[in-house]
């Protein structure tokens, strides 16, 4: 009788597990997110351009085959006083072109951080309005996890034409003048650092102080994924769970912020994306920015050193 009840066990548990892989294809059906199984097979498709999205060191130690190289330095606009503010259109345009990427393309991008680092050159790519990319989920892991070919070999490039339209909808972007004037309104803003980084108890480089801006609330973009684990995105139900406790309508405004742009990118792909929020951008400068200038308000915790 045992015997039975545990077959009927492992029957439920096959069950349950498919019907999770079934929720996590809709998701990739509806929105930018690709499997690495259809990566593979797509993958010798002149059109695709594969981008490893990680620092360099990893990148020169393996990658996907045919895989080009890009990193946050290269989507940069260097010229104000702060760093990581997004690049411009002729940035993006001269990048491109320099990589063999055709506006015609299909770009596939991964990285090994749940997606968080290639969510920024998707956050830029849509506020140029170009949509002809993709997020590989689970990213190089999960490639190498199917024995999708990797390698240490860095692909030959010929130079092409990559183009933007010229007057791009900027959809998900919002400056910092536009939060400021957003301060006094009902708009939400969402920061999704570290809690340190939040209550101010822990200032990363790059900014000028710790603290936050006047009036946030609390989500860590890590929420949203297995962080520990594989680093996918958790269900749709759990990520929907999460994001409930913020007592936020889907059609509300909300202004997310993170360090630098990066982790508050890859937020708005799950609110926008995966839940359907209606009204989110994403601030730039973020708090690298916003603490660099000395008349803008901000909060801080009281913090007891013992």
């Amino acid at each position: 009788m045992n015997w039975r009840i545990n077959v009927l066990f492992l029957v439920l548990m096959s069950v349950a597990c498919q019907k999770d892989k079934a929720i996590a294809l809709d998701i990739v059906d509806y929105n930018y997110l690709i499997e690495a199984e259809e990566l593979k097979s797509i993958i010798n498709q002149k059109h695709i351009k594969v981008l490893d999205f990680r620092k360099i060191d990893s990148y020169n130690k393996e990658h996907i085959a045919g895989a080009l190289h890009m990193w946050r330095t290269d989507i940069e606009d260097t010229s104000y006083p702060y760093s990581g503010m997004m690049a411009s259109t002729s940035q993006i345009e001269t990048l491109f072109g320099r990589l063999g990427i055709k506006t015609s393309d299909t770009i596939i991008v991964y990285d090994d951080n749940g997606l968080c680092e290639a969510s920024r050159l998707w956050w830029i790519l849509q506020n140029y309005d170009f949509k002809n990319i993709k997020l590989l989920h689970g990213g190089i892991s999960e490639w190498k996890s199917i024995n999708g070919q990797v390698t240490a070999e860095v692909p030959k490039v010929s130079p092409s034409v990559f183009r933007l339209t010229e007057t791009p909808k900027m959809e998900y972007y919002v400056s910092k003048e536009q939060v400021n004037e957003a301060l006094n309104t009902n708009v939400v803003l969402l920061d999704t650092r570290t809690i340190d980084e939040f209550s101010g108890y822990l200032q990363k480089k790059g900014a000028t102080k710790g603290g936050r801006l006047p009036n946030s609330i609390h989500m860590d973009w890590a929420e949203a994924i297995h962080h520990n684990g594989d680093k996918r995105m958790r269900s749709l139900s759990d990520i929907e769970k999460i994001y409930s406790k913020l007592n936020i309508d889907k059609n509300d405004s909300i202004i997310l912020y993170c360090h630098s742009g990066v982790r508050s990118a890859h937020t708005t792909f799950v609110l926008t994306q995966l839940l359907g929020y209606k009204n989110v951008r994403n601030y730039d400068g973020s708090w690298t920015e916003w603490s660099y200038f000395n008349d803008l308000p901000f909060e801080s915790d009281p913090i007891t050193l013992n």
